[in-house]
């Protein structure tokens, strides 16, 4: 019978997105794999991959459509020996589940018909699975005949095999901000929307629609101020020592391509200071704490219309270097909306500076489900009273800690900051 190919959820936070381009047209065969269209969501362009093989039998959303909801059908595939006059003039009506995460990054992958409950869909011996799924499982050593896939006709995908092998861990965990729903509070915004207006009814203004990205902004600052408590622990910084050590090592690095800048220490302190601090290492999951082992260190990088926070993974391991290098290039691409989902999804703690826009000091939101954000205010030559008690100019730059009181207490927090505090101001102990 005909396949319907549904909007798929290339992020956690979408709810709709814009078909952008369809690279295929009525009566095309397509093959698994083939890029059938380019969908826009809230973060960025993305290309559309089918997953059967057949022909398209008709295309029900036109391109260049906006705010098609996830699940919604968007075109029809013929099976080998179908004929078009197959087609319902209605599609099936798509499933009320929430989809799951696409198992790819980019490109995504087209949905079809609604899974079966059934167990995996065998053929002989031959198991319908996704190549990622299977070598998550051969790493896992698990046995993919006894994992019930959810992909199209029981296909096994990624999301299928990281369950089955971790469970208990992920029925634990509570949704993030970012995955919340935002229908709810979409018609109370509507009407709010009309009662501001009438109080402005005489003057001039522009009215604005926000696109997705600011839509999902909106939604998730909201609720992490409602439901994370937040606490701030606040210190001053020395960075004499540091510009100077900086200084040094980017002469070396004169020709290779590299400079260094605060900022990439900065990363590398906290980096460091997740491992000394293993607690502080953590985030909330609804009914429990989770410890990471690695320090995977998201940093918010400002984009017209909003802000990423790319994640540089295992960033206790690597040189100042490879992370000055890697920020570099995911800041490029993030301000191109290029970014892939795992590339700005995970972490357990945050870096927002804005000391490089002459902001002194300032508070940050926390991301849920990280557990703490450190706010960087700009480095400045102020007096302070040195150790022997008399007054000497220092650059002094000024950071709060923004912290989820769940998961880290006072003391602890007190704790995580001040092993910031120590690397920044004794750089060579990062390279110990």
């Amino acid at each position: 019978m005909p396949i319907n190919i549904m909007m798929p959820a290339l992020s956690p936070t979408m709810e709709e997105g814009t078909l952008a381009k369809w690279l295929v047209k009525e009566g095309d065969t397509v093959n698994s794999g083939d890029v059938m269209a380019e969908i826009e969501t809230d973060k960025a362009t993305m290309e559309f991959e089918a997953v059967d093989e057949g022909v398209i039998g008709k295309i029900v959303v036109a391109e260049g459509t906006e705010g098609v909801k996830v699940n919604a059908v968007i075109a029809v595939l013929l099976e080998d020996g179908e004929e078009a006059s197959a087609i319902s003039d209605t599609p099936v009506a798509t499933p009320a589940a929430t989809p799951a995460p696409v198992e790819e990054a980019a490109p995504a992958v087209a949905a079809a018909a609604p899974a079966p409950s059934a167990p995996v869909v065998q053929d002989g011996t031959r198991v319908f699975a996704s190549p990622l799924a299977r070598r998550i499982a051969a790493d896992k050593g698990l046995d993919l005949a006894q994992v019930a896939g959810s992909g199209p006709k029981g296909r096994i995908v990624k999301v299928d095999v990281e369950n089955a092998v971790a469970a208990p861990a992920t029925a634990a965990q509570s949704p993030s901000v970012s995955e919340a729903p935002s229908t709810a509070p979409a018609m109370a915004q509507s009407a709010d929307a009309e009662t501001v207006k009438k109080m402005y009814a005489d003057r001039e203004y522009e009215e604005v629609t926000l696109d997705g990205m600011r839509k999902i902004i909106a939604a998730r600052l909201t609720e992490a101020k409602q439901t994370v408590p937040h606490f701030y622990l606040r210190r001053d910084i020395h960075l004499d020592a540091l510009l100077a050590f900086r200084s040094k090592l980017n002469k070396t690095l004169e020709g290779k391509g590299v400079k260094l800048s605060v900022n990439d220490f900065i990363i590398k302190a906290s980096a460091l200071a997740l491992q000394d601090v293993p607690d502080c290492n953590a985030v909330w999951a609804g009914d429990r704490v989770l410890k990471l082992k690695p320090s995977d260190v998201a940093v918010a990088v400002a984009i017209e219309g909003g802000l990423f926070t790319p994640v540089l993974r295992d960033s206790h391991m690597k040189t100042l270097s490879t992370l000055s290098v890697e920020m570099k290039d995911l800041a490029t691409r993030a301000r191109d909306r290029k970014l892939a989902p795992h590339e700005y999804q995970g972490g357990s703690f945050a870096i927002s500076n804005l000391g490089m826009m002459g902001i002194d000091n300032f508070d940050a939101v926390i991301n849920p489900p990280q557990a703490s954000i450190l706010a960087v205010g700009a480095g400045a030559k102020k007096p302070v009273v040195n150790g022997d008690g008399e007054i000497e100019v220092a650059t002094v730059m000024s950071v709060t800690l923004s912290v989820d009181h769940r998961v880290i207490d006072g003391a602890l927090g007190a704790t995580f900051l001040a092993a910031i505090k120590g690397y920044l101001e004794d750089p060579l102990s990062m390279l110990a």
